[in-house]
């Protein structure tokens, strides 16, 4: 069954599991895919946790303890995710040992409600580092313009980051750069480059998504080829954007001071289009050192039926840019598309914890001893 997962973990592709639920930590259920399914971390975001504890087992009696301590709400909920995170990243630690730190991660991100704050993401990510204390966590800070000094200012610091909500080309060349900014700060400041890591996730779906809907309305013949390609051609110009900076002058330097690069990082990787294959977002980005996260159902399914034929990104370059050409000459504008992405990525985010909060809350009352 993991034949196609294995395949894939020798082309250099890192498998992530982007899930992360109490009971799949008690279960036995994440260890479970670390040694059968080649799973190597792990990537947790609000929509994830929301699920978790709205409907999930395991979580009622550090409820009880938390509604007993009379806690805020805010408290309660980075406890809980914080716990999860804690046990989660012990259980992939050999992981992290045997990989010198590169997989075994965690990721667990900043509340999204700050994704336009600065100084208050610099602030939470310093706090999460610290609550979860681990050294496989990465802080995942959004890449909102807001964010990218914050990433700066955190990598200074010597916290392993996830660059998260990436869906334009230009906004990647800004992550980069924000990494490598922290980097000479962090060696600035004698530490120690090697322990410092970083993943850019770099979204993928949800663009096939939008502008799929935007050649459906222009309707032509045209329109309809170029229908489920621009999500792959903006994510393998990514991996050659990632080519042309970590092989810079710049890079070197830091290299030689023991840095590590910056992967490029897969998400939204679960096809939604049933009318594309279900592999589709990891058969077609296979190249060496990048890591995919996917859903559990993503992950099955290339275990079952994926076809893994090598690099499926390099090489592809000029054909990339000729779909992505193809598409904004039918009018459909690049930049309107991956700034809306962006948009709707943090208002998602910050709907989904703002639902947790209140949940939380509710079960918090539930639970709350009565006054004798």
């Amino acid at each position: 069954m993991t034949d196609a997962l294995k395949r894939l973990s020798d082309e250099g592709v890192a498998i992530w599991l982007d899930d992360l639920s109490r009971k799949r930590i008690t279960s036995g259920n994440l260890a479970e895919l670390i040694d059968q399914s080649h799973v190597v971390g792990v990537t947790t975001n609000p929509a994830i946790f929301q699920k978790a504890i709205s409907g999930g087992e395991g979580y009622e009696q550090q409820l009880t303890d938390l509604a007993t301590r009379k806690v805020t709400v805010e408290e309660a909920l980075r406890m809980i995710t914080t716990a999860d995170v804690r046990d989660a990243a012990d259980i992939l630690r050999p992981v992290y040992d045997r990989t010198d730190g590169q997989d075994g991660r965690v990721s667990i991100e900043v509340d999204p409600r700050l994704a336009h704050n600065t100084p208050a993401t610099i602030a939470e990510a310093k706090q999460l580092a610290w609550l979860v204390d681990r050294p496989n966590t990465l802080i995942k800070i959004p890449a909102t313009k807001a964010g990218l000094p914050a990433i700066t200012e955190v990598i200074g610091k010597g916290i392993s980051v996830n660059v998260t909500l990436i869906f334009s080309l230009e906004r990647y060349r800004e992550v980069m750069d924000a990494y490598l900014a922290g980097l000479e700060k962090a060696k600035a400041a004698g530490l120690d480059l090697s322990l410092i890591h970083s993943v850019a996730s770099f979204f993928v779906s949800r663009v096939d998504s939008e502008i799929d809907k935007r050649l459906d309305a222009v309707g032509t013949d045209e329109a309809k080829a170029l229908k489920g390609k621009a999500a792959l051609a903006n994510a393998r110009l990514a991996y050659e954007a990632y080519e042309e900076v970590f092989s810079s002058d710049r890079w070197t330097a830091l290299e030689r001071a023991g840095a590590n690069k910056q992967r490029a990082l897969w998400a939204s990787t679960g096809v939604k289009d049933p009318a594309y294959k279900d592999t589709l977002y990891v058969d077609d980005l296979v190249a060496p050192n990048t890591v995919n996260t996917m859903p559990e159902a993503t992950l099955e399914a290339t275990a079952d039926h994926g076809q893994i034929t090598g690099d499926t990104v390099r090489g592809t370059y000029e054909q990339a840019r000729a779909e992505l050409d193809a598409v904004a000459k039918l009018g459909i504008s690049y930049d309107d598309v991956v700034q809306l992405l962006e948009d709707e990525g943090v208002e998602k985010f910050e709907a989904s914890w703002n639902d947790l909060l209140k949940s939380t809350e509710a079960e918090l009352q539930r639970l709350a001893p009565t006054e004798a």
